[in-house]
């Protein structure tokens, strides 16, 4: 750094706000310190630095981002936010499995990560999150309520869900069924809680029957779909209550010969990135994806640059997109 400050006439406090965006530096001044370093081949130390501050601009993030198409996407969003900030992203997927979730957390820690990201592979996240007060590592949990000691990050997901079911009640639906998620999480209890609150807003009964657990995945989802159509009294609607789900809800359908809407309704929560190119297109509630991402990481970073402040939980509103599954006319539409 003193080359560089050198070469550049600035002084090395300058160099060091230049390269590591502490503070404002003038676009002259910037301009020299940037070719000077790229003239002198420098490059920063990581584990000097980490020694030196006791950071190492590493977050970890841990969440099932491979197994679940959800996920990607948020990863991104956290990345470029991080990356924005100085920091780098250390990845692992939990494959929603809490052991392995422990595991891995433990890894992170012993790499020295300055913060943590988590989505909780199960409602009783107790174990790591413990492990994380014990070892007093700044925290966010994105997607799913779990702990009111750390920072959170969701979407609203009960009314949400019963905006979908009172959409296909509002349009003559009495028989509504739910393929659901993978018990223990927030987000599957919150959704069936959301089922039936619509279900009661319409004045129409629970009925057990008309509920399948998908566990959040393709497979499972469709097998889900086609136990529900064999029953004796089928859904004429279906509200499917994650995106890899609604796949193999769509896939069970056409395996069956279902037509979609002209034999029953398709609603999703999560919206796919291709939903307005299928034929129909699909009606589904959209998270704000970027938008959680995005808080997460900056709520992250500032408990890493020190706030102390209580936990601060946010809950971010989805988005209904309607398309044409339900079965009604779309306003606006031709057709």
């Amino acid at each position: 750094m003193a080359d560089v400050a050198a070469a550049a006439g600035v002084s090395i406090t300058t160099v060091s706000h230049v390269l590591n965006n502490t503070r404002p530096v003038s676009d002259e001044l910037r301009r020299r310190v940037l070719a000077a370093v790229e003239e002198s081949g420098y490059t920063t130390n990581g584990v000097a630095r980490a020694l030196a501050t006791r950071n190492t601009m590493l977050i970890g993030v841990v969440m099932s981002f491979l197994s679940n198409p959800f996920f990607a996407p948020l990863v991104s969003a956290i990345e470029k936010t991080a990356r924005r900030n100085g920091y780098t992203l250390l990845l692992t997927d939990n494959h929603e499995n809490a052991a392995d979730e422990t595991t891995q957390v433990g890894i992170m820690l012993d790499r020295r990560v300055d913060g943590v990201i988590l989505a909780p592979a199960a409602a009783h996240a107790e174990p790591v999150l413990d492990l994380l007060t014990r070892r007093g590592t700044p925290t966010v949990l994105v997607d799913r309520f779990a702990d009111h000691r750390f920072d959170e990050v969701c979407v609203e997901n009960v009314e949400a869900t019963a905006g979908l079911v009172t959409h296909l009640t509002g349009i003559g639906h009495t028989r509504v069924g739910l393929v659901s998620g993978r018990a223990g999480l927030s987000t599957t209890a919150e959704r069936l809680t959301g089922y039936r609150e619509g279900l009661e807003r319409a004045g129409l009964p629970f009925d057990r029957a008309l509920v399948r657990s998908g566990s959040s995945r393709v497979a499972p989802a469709t097998e889900a779909v086609k136990a529900l159509m064999a029953s004796a009294d089928p859904p004429t609607a279906i509200v499917s209550a994650n995106n890899a789900m609604t796949v193999g809800v769509l896939r069970g359908l056409r395996e069956l010969g279902v037509q979609v809407p002209a034999d029953v309704a398709v609603v999703s929560f999560d919206d796919i990135a291709w939903a307005d190119l299928m034929n129909p297109s699909l009606t589904a509630v959209a998270q704000p994806i970027a938008e959680m991402g995005n808080l997460a990481a900056k709520t992250l970073i500032k408990r890493i640059g020190g706030y102390a402040g209580p936990p601060e939980h946010r809950t971010l509103a989805p988005t209904f997109q309607h398309r044409q599954s339900c079965g009604c006319p779309v306003p606006g539409s031709t057709s």
